[in-house]
């Protein structure tokens, strides 16, 4: 993503949250971006697709964020866990979002309607494969009925946190309460085989989501694009980084462990500068490439 088209959508994004999304015209965005509607129109097909792009920014930033809390620790502890679903309630409150998801749902508008819906299915099936991690593969066929009982939880408790109190600095509390809520709930499932999602359920649900996976080669295209576009004097630090994972990328037998250390180090070099919302977009790709590899 180049910088201007991140200019038009942190524009968009504010002028969404201030006049609300239905409000707010093609034309004001326009106004505020100090862009054409010809420059407008090559970045985005319709006011829809620039929500969907701006969602889809925080989706890859919530991803990136808690697989580098993954780096150097066990899949098993559930205090990693708790800071891994915290991020997506930081998010929120930093991107403000929580007004633009109250109004895609009172907009009617089936589209936008559809695409946080997905988003939803892909947390519920995230927290499910992260809740057998930490109660091991006997809880497989209940764990989306414990991530579902465990995000209603959450959502509900976290209105009466808000209402109380405005200290987001205790959000790990809060989700540590809940998930010490799971050590009675999951061991009750699996002891009294007790499943409303089964297995039908969630193939069908699966099936709607087709989530995509990115190959090696097209890390590697991406990440040869990216740095073809740096200028020679440029992030010393980030370009080190490009180099090693290109290396790594294009052996035999990539190093894994190596390339997660080094993502999260190449993601931090261009934190703050023109090229961050690129980065992360190819810090993305990079964990679910070694997601992939992990997993097959």
């Amino acid at each position: 993503m180049n910088e201007r088209k991140r200019q038009v959508l942190l524009t968009a994004q504010r002028l969404f949250i201030e006049k609300g999304f239905s409000t707010t015209s093609v034309q004001d965005i326009l106004e505020g971006s100090k862009i054409s509607k010809g420059t407008f129109y090559n970045y985005f097909t319709s006011k829809n697709e620039c929500l969907v792009a701006i969602l889809e920014y925080v989706n890859e930033e919530t991803f990136v964020r808690r697989r580098e809390l993954l780096i150097g620790e066990k899949k098993s502890d559930k205090h990693v866990l708790a800071k891994q679903i915290a991020v997506r309630m930081q998010i929120n409150r930093e991107e403000n979002l929580f007004m633009l998801f109250e109004a895609i749902f009172h907009s009617g508008d089936q589209e936008l309607r559809d695409f946080v819906k997905k988003n939803h299915l892909k947390e519920l099936f995230w927290l499910s494969e992260r809740l057998i991690d930490i109660y091991g593969e006997k809880a497989s066929p209940y764990a989306l009925d414990g991530a579902a009982l465990l995000l209603g939880m959450m959502q509900q408790i976290f209105h009466i946190w808000a209402a109380a109190s405005n200290n987001l600095g205790e959000v790990d509390t809060l989700v540590l309460y809940v998930l010490r809520r799971m050590d009675a709930i999951i061991p009750g499932l699996v002891s009294n085989q007790d499943t409303l999602l089964n297995e039908e359920v969630v193939v069908s649900l699966k099936r709607s989501l087709n989530s995509k996976k990115y190959s090696r080669d097209q890390v590697v295209e991406q990440l040869t694009g990216f740095t073809e576009k740096l200028s020679d004097e440029a992030n010393v630090d980030g370009k080190q980084c490009i180099h090693f994972l290109m290396e790594e990328l294009t052996a035999d037998s990539p190093r894994i462990y190596l390339i997660e250390t080094v993502t999260r180090a190449f993601t931090n070099a261009f934190t703050g500068t023109t090229d961050e919302l690129e980065a992360r977009e190819i810090a993305s790709r990079l964990w679910s490439y070694v997601d992939t590899v992990n997993n097959s």
